[in-house]
């Protein structure tokens, strides 16, 4: 024992010479002191363990078996303490499998040749077998390691070890792969000390090729009968979630003890219970379709319930209009949250437990700026004020809630392992100062949690069976489980999935505030963006955007773009389906009936749907034919051809719904490509049988003009498919994104169409009414084209 640990056993309890008797270190067993419980459990294990002193690797893991031994299984306690003071269990991964395989088994018998087998009792693992494995696993790696060189996620290399050898010491086995790094790389280099630029894709966004042929359709798996298939039942949630590797060589393997999972059940009734979180700083976007659709999705699928959840961390990103749209566009998405709840309602219990958390050693106040922390984090160093007095910090953080500290001097950070590769690991922040009032909470706090300290917990704290995101918070979950096990929470099941990237888009909320509040676009709503509510006010259903997100499926890959036609495909099978046909001329050219005397009138039966049995009246709409009509001026030209199927001097097409016209004559105006009128002459017998077929427009009355409408005509947003890898991907917006027409004319039956009505336009694609229609004229959204270049391979 160090001098200065003696002198210190010598003045404190006698607990404390106890505990640094079997080689914890002072502040380990000062913590241990700090805490009666762990005091009490301790202290009992040593007594069971029969021993004064020990080696440190056995005190260790008694200390292990003091603090997270499952409670159901006390019984069982005296013979785990044996096996680690005979050696039979002497690594923290055979004890973790120990305690796993216990709190399954809880009170009931022990089957001791089925636990040494689960806990590995009696392998050996050589450290010449550990080499070979080092060895070949690095050369399996070898590319990553030439190419990232000491910025390679070693705890990664060291789980690919242990997977073929999950009972070698993993001290060993990390200094193993150290050793041999530098064999191979030499020594660090300046550029090896620099933190590398994260990149936005390792790899080229895969765009999906268009299909050229339909396949036989393969029978459907059972994953895309039910996507829902792959979650595990809530009674399952034992299993390790994920091993948490830390620098030192530990090892967590978080999972639920069954003491702690049976009082979640007992809570829950054993339903799924989900959660949809949004943070309310922006409106929703297709992306969060596909999370709602997983999220509400499952907890219907399985009987079970689904939380909205605002995540309300920042006081001052939040604003009741993006809360109150958030809870609109949910339910018209048609999803139904079991309650709604925010971040902020847990307010008190997140500053309970960062209390208990600075008690248990495991959180400090800090006092490095911003640019400080990114530095020693970089650098991999400890802040100054780590090691600093937990009553100090209890201090100081109660001080932090009164106010007492100045915004940006201080902050509150979880003690997790500043030397781990993983960077979500380097002590993030608990909770910072803002003396701002919260929208929800008001001016009771003078400090909020951060994401990475709520996220998880809230979580915990409404029982939540599936915590399901998207895979950027993949590398967040040892974070997730390290502050959950640390303060002994119920740990949901964690499934991240892939980000929704369409082409010709950008999904980012920063992205689109900034298209949004420098008025790239008009709003939040507008039809070019892939915001909910723009694709609504485009004139897409919410069932037509989750048969697209079903279509594709609840994918893990992440480096795949969606084409926007796949999008547009589904939009346009229900459509089909749902829109009445009507006529509507975007550009008209007048045409003069000769041969039809003024002031006659011809009412004709126009179909809405062309599948409808003849004899149902229901399915037409009547359209009038008089003397004047217009057609479209692209559907007329002063020279005809062979490919050509419109009017042209001379030439007969059908009017559709009417009777074939021939061109007679052509009127100019101020010069020959100034057509202002065409002449000609009906068959009213339809004896003849012309290929062109075209949609029109008549007067409804001698001189009065047809119904005049607006039109928008929308193409996509960005001209690259991936606008978000160019550097200047403002630059990339189309210019031609967004076409109106003013003039058009519409067939009378369109005078009564309202908000929400959507048609097809004959020839020109699917429409919708718009919300700034009024009274005096009636504005009209292009959905989709009728061209299909992606449904004609049979999309899944």
């Amino acid at each position: 024992m160090a001098t200065g640990e003696a002198a210190a056993a010598a003045a404190s309890p006698p607990e404390l010479a106890s505990f640094l008797a079997i080689g914890l270190d002072q502040r380990t067993a000062e913590n241990a002191l700090a805490n009666r419980k762990v005091t009490a459990n301790l202290t009992a294990v040593i007594a069971e363990a029969g021993v004064s002193g020990c080696d440190k690797s056995v005190g260790n893991l008694l200390y292990t078996v003091a603090t997270k031994y499952p409670a159901n299984a006390l019984v069982h306690r005296p013979v785990v303490i044996q096996y680690i003071v005979s050696s039979k269990i002497k690594t923290p991964a055979q004890l973790d499998a120990a305690l796993s395989f216990l709190s399954t088994l809880g009170p009931d018998p022990l089957d001791t040749a089925k636990f040494e087998e689960t806990c590995g009792v009696g392998v050996v693992v050589s450290t010449e077998e550990i080499q070979s494995m080092v060895t070949d696993i690095l050369k399996e790696n070898m590319e990553a390691i030439v190419e990232q060189r000491y910025h390679i996620n070693v705890g990664s290399l060291c789980g690919q070890v242990r997977k073929w050898h999950p009972w070698g010491d993993a001290k060993f086995i990390k200094e193993e792969i150290d050793k041999r790094l530098t064999e191979i790389l030499g020594p660090k280099t300046e550029a090896d000390n620099v933190k590398p630029v994260k990149k936005k894709k390792e790899k080229p966004a895969k765009v999906e090729e268009k299909k050229t042929a339909v396949a036989a359709p393969a029978p459907p798996s059972e994953e895309e009968l039910n996507p829902y298939s792959i979650f595990p039942q809530p009674e399952e949630n034992l299993k390790v979630h994920t091993e948490i590797f830390f620098s030192d060589g530990n090892i967590w393997r978080a999972h639920n003890r069954k003491d702690i999972l049976e009082k979640h059940l007992k809570a829950t009734g054993g339903k799924v219970m989900t959660r949809f979180p949004p943070e309310p700083n922006g409106y929703l976007h297709i992306g969060h379709a596909k999370a709602m659709f997983i999220d509400f999705g499952l907890a219907k699928e399985r009987n079970g319930h689904c939380y909205l959840r605002f995540d309300d961390t920042n006081p001052e990103a939040e604003k009741k209009e993006y809360i109150d749209h958030i809870q609109e566009i949910v339910r018209w998405m048609g999803w139904e949250p079991y309650k709604v709840t925010y971040t902020s309602d847990y307010f008190q219990e997140l500053y309970e437990l960062a209390v208990c958390l600075i008690k248990k050693g495991l959180a400090y106040v800090d006092h490095q700026t911003p640019e400080e922390i990114k530095e020693y984090r970089e650098k991999q160093m400890n802040s100054p004020w780590r090691d600093r007095p937990i009553e100090e910090s209890l201090k100081l953080f109660e001080d932090m809630r009164h106010g007492l500290v100045a915004e940006g001097k201080a902050t509150l950070r979880m003690k997790q392992d500043m030397q781990n590769d993983n960077k979500n690991m380097a002590d993030l922040i608990a909770y910072r100062i803002k003396f701002t009032p919260h929208p929800h909470a008001g001016d009771k706090w003078f400090i909020y949690p951060s994401y990475d300290y709520a996220h998880c917990l809230v979580d915990s704290l409404e029982n939540i069976t599936h915590s399901l995101c998207t895979l950027e918070f993949d590398i967040r979950r040892p974070s997730y489980y390290w502050l959950l096990v640390s303060l002994d929470q119920y740990q949901p099941y964690v499934w991240e999935y892939s980000r929704l990237n369409i082409s010709n888009n950008v999904m980012s909320k920063r992205k689109l505030n900034k298209l949004v509040t420098e008025k790239w676009v008009d709003g939040w709503d507008d039809p070019r963006l892939l915001t909910l509510a723009g694709l609504r006010r485009r004139g897409v259903s919410s069932t037509a955007i989750n048969s697209f997100i079903r279509g594709m499926g609840i994918t893990r890959s992440d480096n795949s773009l969606i084409r926007l036609e796949r999008l547009e495909y589904h939009i346009r099978e229900e459509l089909n389906k749902v829109a009445p046909r009507a006529m509507v001329v975007l550009h008209p050219l007048k045409v003069v009936i000769n041969n039809l005397d003024y002031g006659t009138i011809i009412d004709l039966d126009a179909k809405k749907w062309p599948d409808a049995p003849g004899d149902d009246a229901s399915a037409y709409y009547k359209v009038p034919f008089s003397r004047t009509v217009y057609i479209e001026q692209s559907d007329f030209r002063v020279k005809d051809s062979k490919d050509y199927y419109g009017l042209a001097p001379g030439k007969t097409v059908l009017l559709r719904y009417a009777f074939p016209i021939k061109c007679t004559e052509v009127i100019y105006g101020d010069n020959s490509d100034n057509i202002i009128e065409i002449r000609a002459e009906y068959d009213p017998s339809k004896a003849t049988k012309p290929k062109g077929v075209l949609h029109w427009v008549a007067e409804p009355s001698p001189g009065v003009n047809p119904l005049k409408v607006e039109i928008r005509l929308f193409e996509k947003l960005f001209l690259s498919e991936n606008p978000v890898e160019l550097e200047d991907w403002l630059g990339d917006l189309n210019p031609r994104s967004k076409e109106v027409i003013k003039g058009a004319y519409a067939v009378p039956s369109l005078a009564t169409a309202a908000l929400g009505d959507k048609f097809q336009f004959e020839r020109l694609g699917y429409f919708a009414v718009d919300s700034d229609s009024t009274a005096e004229e009636l504005v009209f959204n292009r959905t989709v084209t009728l061209r299909d270049s992606y449904g004609k391979a049979g999309p899944k």
